[in-house]
């Protein structure tokens, strides 16, 4: 049974998670990067690489949970800048940090917006990518289903979110690291009051990976669905399509 405290570290409430992410937006960059040994730059990449961007002519992308939009820009970069990009988060302070990051003529919008209610119309972009975000949205199943239904029929669903490895004696080195040295540095440098850098590691750890989280994408109405592990399964890449392409 999950502990008193734990149910509390775990409150997915839309107004805390912003309230969350908003208090460690000036530290996300330096701290995905440092606390992941710059490795998140390389699961961003792969991620483009195994779901390339279309011409333009084949719908906008669109990054949901964009945060400061490092996905959003590897996008843009993999397609050099010809395609629309639409970089959507709920996180107003993480939406300022994105735009500040962004070079002018770059063609990416960043909009404030849930992902559990997208501000879009059905069957609008080639691909929806989502990079560690979909286990902070409340309700997972309402998001993938938006992801869906915003989807071009035949567009693709690009999903990486971290996972837990199955190596005996890796697995056992990545949950001391994740559960003790990550929230100790975290929460030392961001001195957060929502206790992010505790969050993450039991959401982490709490939240469906390999097969369980694909069948929820498969619930969700996409096909196809497939997974690559990255870094020994520390990250994950799910890809699913939807149906219905002429």
């Amino acid at each position: 049974m999950m502990t008193e405290s734990a149910s509390t570290l775990l409150d997915k409430r839309e107004v805390r998670i912003q309230r969350m992410f908003g208090e460690i937006a000036p530290w996300y960059d330096f701290l995905n990067h440092l606390l992941s040994l710059n490795i998140d730059r390389h699961w961003r990449r792969k991620a483009v690489r195994l779901v390339p961007p279309l011409p333009a002519d084949q719908g906008p992308i669109l990054d949901l949970c964009t945060g400061t939009g490092d996905l959003a820009f590897a996008y843009n970069t993999a397609a050099k800048g010809l395609v629309p990009i639409v970089g959507a988060d709920f996180c107003a302070p993480m939406l300022d940090r994105a735009r500040s990051k962004a070079a002018t003529g770059q063609p990416i919008t960043f909009v404030e917006a849930d992902a559990q209610a997208l501000p879009f119309a059905d069957d609008t972009f080639q691909i929806v990518s989502n990079a560690f975000g979909l286990r902070n949205v409340t309700d997972t199943a309402r998001g993938l289903a938006e992801t869906t239904r915003v989807l071009r029929p035949g567009g693709r669903a690009a999903i990486l979110e971290f996972s837990k490895p199955r190596h005996w004696f890796f697995g056992r080195l990545y949950r001391w690291y994740f559960r003790y040295l990550l929230p100790l540095v975290g929460q030392l440098l961001s001195r957060n009051q929502e206790s992010a850098y505790r969050y993450l590691p039991e959401s982490v750890i709490r939240f469906p990976d390999y097969e369980d989280l694909a069948n929820l994408m498969r619930d969700a109405g996409l096909a196809n669905v497939t997974y690559h592990p990255l870094t020994l399964g520390i990250a994950t890449l799910y890809v699913g399509e939807k149906p219905g392409a002429t």
